[in-house]
């Protein structure tokens, strides 16, 4: 049992090829290694024979790839919450993910700032970790919104391995790991720079998070202030019964300037987009309704949130989600 509860701070930039920074039996060594690298944690070698551990840095830059391994049955407790996203991509062997206190239905997962990540590993695993810095994912949101998000995103926890678009992404950090490894990095530091950002830009469009709706798939095009306005007017008063005229008045523009904003810059119209907030909204009601934390079913939650004919409201439901209300509160119940 090992226990670093103020750690170095986490090294960047210090490799640009691939680096074995340990392998053997020295549980203190790896430990601090670690917690250097990532977090400061606590670590338990909790079965199995002598570590055998392999901790390897392929790329260490504006995103950092790493691989590591303990070679025993392990368990992993935060000190702290983390400052960083961190994608867990596992190569070998099993294990359990817990994100603040809930247990993933996967360990291809994805963590961020302000949450809390425990594990526990099987003595074959070996997991490919990919880390990226919060103020490079936060810029790359900015460039979307034309603005920095007032708080770290939330991804969805799990990544989907049987969606097409996560399976290219996974094969995309794959071919990062290759392409650092063959020395073209060195040689190409624009591509390499290209390479870095393909990937950021990539888990921000298959992967959900909070922004999903906003940010998108909107690439470099900077959303006008006015645009940004009416947006973050859906946001806060997605509750009330508003319409697009009340969200052009917040934008200080008229409801046609509104209608061609949204149509240029996020490709969808005023009343869509509403739609889609009061959605997000509904979809995260019945996730803490299945969850035990909140009281209801799907009537209350939908005319919650102002929907009140019933049919169309499960049509459009199913059509953002792939799955209809009650069985998100089914689904979210038995993975809970």
């Amino acid at each position: 049992m090992f226990d670093i509860s103020k750690g170095a701070d986490r090294v960047t930039g210090g490799c640009g090829k691939r680096e074995v920074l340990f392998r053997g039996s020295d549980v203190d060594e790896l430990h601090e290694l670690v917690s250097t690298r990532f977090a400061p944690h606590r670590l338990d070698v909790l079965r199995g024979p002598a570590l055998d551990g392999r901790f390897e840095c392929a790329y260490e830059g504006s995103v950092a790839l790493y691989e590591l391994g303990y070679g025993a049955e392990i368990g992993v407790t935060p000190a702290e919450s983390l400052d960083f996203y961190t994608v867990n991509i596992p190569l070998a062997g099993h294990g359990v993910v817990t994100l603040d206190g809930k247990r993933l239905s996967s360990t291809l997962s994805i963590a961020g700032p302000g949450q809390e990540v425990s594990m526990r590993w099987s003595q074959q695993t070996l997991n490919r970790i990919l880390i990226i810095q919060r103020e490079v994912a936060e810029q790359a949101v900015a460039v979307r919104l034309g603005e920095p998000p007032d708080s770290p995103l939330a991804f969805d926890p799990v990544l989907d391995e049987r969606a097409d678009e996560v399976r290219v992404w996974l094969g995309l950090a794959g071919q990062f790991a290759e392409f650092v490894d063959s020395g073209m990095a060195a040689r190409s530091p624009l591509a390499l720079g290209h390479f870095e950002k393909l990937l950021v830009d990539g888990l921000l469009d298959v992967q959900p998070h909070g922004l999903s709706d906003a940010a998108g798939g909107r690439g470099a095009i900077v959303i006008p202030r006015a645009v940004s306005r009416a947006r973050d007017f859906c946001a806060d008063h997605a509750h009330e019964p508003i319409s697009p005229a009340d969200m052009a008045r917040a934008a200080g523009i008229s409801v046609q300037s509104l209608r061609e904003g949204f149509r240029r810059h996020l490709s969808t119209t005023p009343l869509a987009y509403l739609r889609s907030v009061r959605l997000t909204r509904v979809r995260r009601d019945l996730v803490a309704v299945a969850e035990g934390q909140a009281q209801g079913n799907v009537t209350d939650v939908a005319l919650r949130w102002g929907f009140t004919h019933l049919g169309r409201f499960t049509g459009y439901y199913r059509e953002a989600y792939g799955e209809t209300p009650a069985q998100t509160l089914r689904n979210a119940h038995i993975s809970s």
